[in-house]
């Protein structure tokens, strides 16, 4: 897998992963179509995890002040 190959289904996984879509076939349909190899499973756990930090990173802020609600009232029922 090079590095351009990296970059497009980066950056498909980033604009994709919130359609109603299935989150594993926008990385292997263009590979499919592309006639590019299959980018393997370690590849599809990374690309999802960069999501999930991308969100929490964008998210800071309400997961901090969720985290301290929490922290400071933790029998409080929600």
């Amino acid at each position: 897998m090079d590095l351009i190959q990296i970059f497009v289904l980066a950056l498909l996984q980033g604009f994709t992963e919130f359609l109603p879509i299935s989150s594993s076939a926008h990385l292997i349909l263009p590979s499919k179509i592309l006639g590019w190899a299959d980018q393997g499973l370690a590849f599809d756990v990374a690309t999802h995890i960069g999501t999930l930090a991308a969100v929490i990173f964008y998210f800071r802020r309400d997961v901090f002040a969720l985290s301290l609600i929490h922290i400071s009232e933790p029998t409080r029922p929600y």
